[in-house]
């Protein structure tokens, strides 16, 4: 359950601030994993890039099958009972809380993001195990010391937290900015803690045209960067075998659905803070 008093803005409001004429990340995320959570606008721009190119499609489901299986692996194996997810995006199946709190029931986890369209949805986000506790809160990633504080009422920052970080970093133009706003928020975080990050890449020509045809639509710019860029975030850290690597190719499971997946220009990987 939650314990966050109810949020002033009324639904009416929240919704007002939806701007429905543009296309948004996340509700376009959303189109492409089967989600309904979406408006003709993001439909449109949406098929127009599958057509440019389909793979895009499988990054989409594939990063969620890699999110699936690293809250597993940290809750199940690690024991890693604080997670910290920025960049949420809207609830599809098999969300952060969910995962974890199957492996653990008295896990808690805390979403952020600062999309009106996401915040009319946290109501039915903000479910968890009568053990556990799930929150969410309306704060921006270039301010994580307001994130940390705002955490901090969920989540006990002097012991190990999960921070997730998906498909969202690519929204912040300059590099060394999204490093240092990476390493602002790890540095909140209790030796122990684990990073978790996964981000398109510019691997093939395929990937960078649908970059551009994405960011001509009017909506956020979205940056995909090569490969040794995703590396950098985890400088520092120690990074879980297999390293940094195609998000298909993170400890696959060879009886789910990821045992077959394709070669994808998506790139994650797991690191712990020392």
């Amino acid at each position: 359950m939650s314990d966050r008093e109810p949020d002033p803005e009324s639904t009416e409001a929240i919704r007002a601030r939806i701007d429905t004429g543009k296309p948004h990340s996340a509700r376009f995320w959303n189109y492409f994993v089967g989600g309904k959570d979406h408006y003709e606008v993001d439909r449109e721009v949406g098929d127009q890039i599958k057509e440019i190119f389909p793979g895009l499609v499988d990054v989409a489901l594939t990063s969620r099958h890699f999110l699936g299986r690293a809250v597993r692996e940290l809750a199940a194996e690690r024991g890693i009972r604080q997670f910290l997810d920025i960049g949420t995006g809207l609830p599809t199946a098999d969300n952060t809380h969910e995962v974890a709190q199957r492996v653990a029931p008295d896990a808690r986890i805390v979403y952020v993001d600062n999309d009106p369209l996401v915040l009319a949805h946290a109501r039915a986000l903000l479910t968890s195990t009568p053990e556990g506790r799930t929150d969410y809160l309306d704060a921006d990633l270039f301010d994580p010391e307001s994130i940390l504080e705002a955490a901090a009422g969920t989540l006990d920052l002097s012991r190990p937290v999960a921070l997730i970080i998906l498909n969202t970093l690519g929204h912040v133009a300059d590099h060394d900015v999204a490093r240092s706003l990476v390493s602002r928020l790890m540095a909140g975080l209790a030796s122990g803690s684990y990073l978790v990050i996964s981000d398109s890449t510019a691997t093939s020509e395929g990937m960078i045209a649908a970059s551009e045809a994405y960011n001509a639509s009017g909506a956020v710019p979205y940056h995909v960067r090569a490969v040794d860029d995703v590396v950098r975030f985890f400088e520092g850290l120690e990074l879980m075998e297999p390293g940094i690597v195609q998000v298909t190719r993170w400890r696959p499971e060879p009886d789910g659905p990821d045992g077959s997946e394709p070669a994808v220009d998506a790139y994650g990987g797991v690191g712990r803070k020392p």
